[in-house]
C-alpha cells in the first residue's frame, strides 16, 4: 500500500484513493497500481478476490477510509462493481457522502458535470433494465394465465412417472424405492401420490 496523505491528525484537502483488484492470487496488480500511482493516488487498497464475492476486505477498508471531498479511483469499472446495479449502488452511496469516483480506462469522473451525467445515464439504464425484466415477467404470467397455466416450475413428477410409480408400489416397492427408480425426490413423489395428479 502507498502512504496516506493523512498523518498527524491533519487531513489532506482532497485525497485520491485507489482501489485495485485481481480475481486470483496468482494475477499481478502491477498494471493497476502503476495506473493508480500515475493518477495521483495517495493511498491504494487492494483485493485478490473474484468480483462476484460480496466480501472484499480491501474495498471495505477503502470505503471506510474515504472522507467528504475525496475521490475513489479504479483502473476499470469492473474492478469496483460485482454487477451494473452493484456498481451504481456503490457510486450513489459515495456521492451521498460527498465522495467522487473516477474510472481511468472508461474516463469517467463523477467530480465533473460530464462524468456525473454519464453515471446518471448508467443508473437510468440499470433501472430501465430492471423495469423491462419486471414487465416481461408480468406479461409472461398473464399470457400463461390466459392459456390456463399457472406460474412456477413444471412438476417433477409428471403423469407418466406417477403411473409408473403406482405400478412399482403395487408390486411391493416402497415410495422411496419407487422414487429412486424414477430418479425423482421421494418428497415430490409423496406429494404427487397424495394429490393424485402430476
Amino acid at each position: 500500500m502507498l502512504h496516506s496523505g493523512r498523518q498527524g491528525g491533519q487531513e489532506a484537502a482532497v485525497a485520491a484513493v485507489g482501489y485495485a483488484r485481481v480475481s486470483t492470487a496468482d494475477q499481478d496488480l502491477a498494471l493497476q497500481l502503476d495506473a493508480l500511482a500515475a493518477a495521483g493516488c495517495t493511498k491504494v487498497f487492494e483485493d485478490r478476490a473474484s468480483g462476484a464475492r460480496a466480501d472484499r476486505p480491501g474495498l471495505r477498508a477503502a470505503l471506510d477510509y474515504l472522507r467528504d471531498g475525496d475521490v475513489l479511483v479504479t483502473w476499470k469499472l469492473d474492478r469496483l462493481g460485482r454487477s451494473l446495479p452493484h456498481l451504481i449502488e456503490t457510486v450513489a452511496a459515495l456521492e451521498r457522502r460527498g465522495v467522487g469516483f473516477r474510472s481511468l480506462t472508461e474516463v469517467i469522473d463523477t467530480t465533473t458535470p460530464g462524468g456525473r451525467l454519464v453515471f446518471h445515464l448508467f443508473a437510468a439504464l440499470g433501472q430501465f433494465e430492471r423495469d423491462l425484466i419486471r414487465e416481461r415477467t408480468r406479461a409472461g404470467l398473464a399470457a400463461a394465465a390466459a392459456r390456463g397455466q399457472t406460474g412456477g416450475r413444471r412438476p417433477v413428477v409428471n403423469e407418466e412417472k406417477l403411473r409408473r410409480a403406482r405400478e412399482h408400489i403395487t408390486r411391493g416397492l416402497t415410495v422411496r424405492e419407487a422414487a429412486a427408480r424414477l430418479k425423482v425426490g421421494k418428497t415430490a413423489l409423496y406429494e404427487a401420490l397424495k394429490a393424485g395428479l402430476a
